[in-house]
């Protein structure tokens, strides 16, 4: 699960280049514990001479101006970005990008599989993660989600969350002689999506592949469905089917090897499920219960002392492990009352 960490120098405001053309920006996010998040802006892609940008930022003014600075020491300007390849909806992602699209003509590109947690924002006025609280209730979390739901989440402007210009399917994006791959990596989200440059090596991997943590599973907009760890660790192992790329995270630094954080990541969640069969034990327990006898982060923070909003990144975590356990046969569900308890196959 994500969590508050030491930034370090990758989130500190400027650009880097990562080879010619392609230049990392970490963009402020408020009050948040990951501190920045990176867009990337890749020149000379278009025949037009314009630039691409990956993911789009948190609209707020911070990241406007930190994003027309990092631009101007490159010799360009705002006017400049004719599209934006946003990998998932989250508003640390999505937001800033239709605001662009607003001020300059941008063309705003999104994973077909983001539509229905789109739709379901405008049908509910709200930005409220409804699909997560709705997966809380069948955790057992009932409470967490009342308070969660209850909180002040901002306000609902419903300006940043304009359908894109273009939604995406697993294809290839062709601008000028080079070529991005869209590659669908549910998980994270439903609809999340990697662009891969393949010519050059290189993996712009939004969430999907973080270089520190692990990215929160299932944390949806839209109604809860599926097996988001599952679908997780599906797309993890995609990511090795092709050439080893370097590493261009969202949240972290950029890194060499694709392949070596997947193996970590992969092995990380092995982990994850042996500690969750362990806390499930002899018992029946909801997700909510077994999430209260882990620990959390790399510090294993006590799921007491977590913030309400980890709290239940923790515990819809907990029910995505869960879950894979049932389908591995280690364990069994069932569903009454509303909630969802699993027990091991003895």
């Amino acid at each position: 699960m994500t969590a508050r960490f030491d930034q370090g120098p990758w989130a500190t405001a400027g650009v880097q280049t990562v080879q010619p053309g392609v230049h990392r920006v970490p963009l402020p996010l408020p009050d948040d514990g990951l501190h920045a998040v990176n867009v990337y802006l890749l020149e000379d892609l278009t025949d037009d001479g314009g630039i691409v940008m990956i993911d789009g930022g948190w609209a707020i003014p911070e990241a406007r101006k930190a994003l027309e600075e990092a631009l101007a020491a490159i010799g360009r300007d705002l006017g400049e970005i004719t599209h934006i390849l946003v990998t998932h909806i989250h508003r640390d992602h999505y937001t800033q990008a239709v605001e662009l699209r607003r001020l300059l003509g941008s063309r705003v590109h999104l994973g077909a599989g983001e539509r229905p947690g789109l739709e379901m924002l405008h049908r509910l006025g709200s930005d409220v993660p409804a699909g997560s609280l709705e997966t809380l209730r069948q955790a057992g979390a009932g409470e967490l989600a009342d308070r969660i739901e209850a909180m002040d989440h901002g306000g609902y402007d419903p300006s940043v969350w304009e359908a894109p210009d273009r939604w995406l399917g697993a294809e290839t994006l062709s601008f000028g002689d080079s070529e991005l791959r869209v590659v669908p990596t549910p998980g994270h989200t439903k609809g999340h999506v990697v662009y891969l440059d393949e010519r050059r090596g290189l993996l712009f991997a939004g969430d999907h592949v973080l270089p520190h943590i692990t990215p929160s599973i299932g944390f949806e907009l839209a109604e809860p469905g599926g097996r988001p760890l599952a679908d997780y660790l599906d797309s993890l192992r995609l990511m090795t089917r092709f050439a080893d790329a370097r590493l261009l995270p969202a949240h972290g630094p950029v890194s060499d090897s694709t392949h070596s954080r997947v193996a970590e990541l992969l092995a990380h969640h092995d982990d994850r499920l042996a500690r969750t069969l362990t806390a499930l034990g002899e018992d029946t327990l909801d997700a909510h219960a077994v999430a209260r006898k882990l620990g959390w982060t790399r510090r294993q923070v006590p799921f007491g002392e977590l913030s309400a909003f980890n709290q239940m990144l923790a515990v819809n975590e907990t029910a995505a492990h869960l879950d894979v356990l049932v389908l591995q046969e280690w364990a069994t569900v069932a569903y009454t009352g509303g909630v969802n308890r699993y027990a091991r196959v003895r």
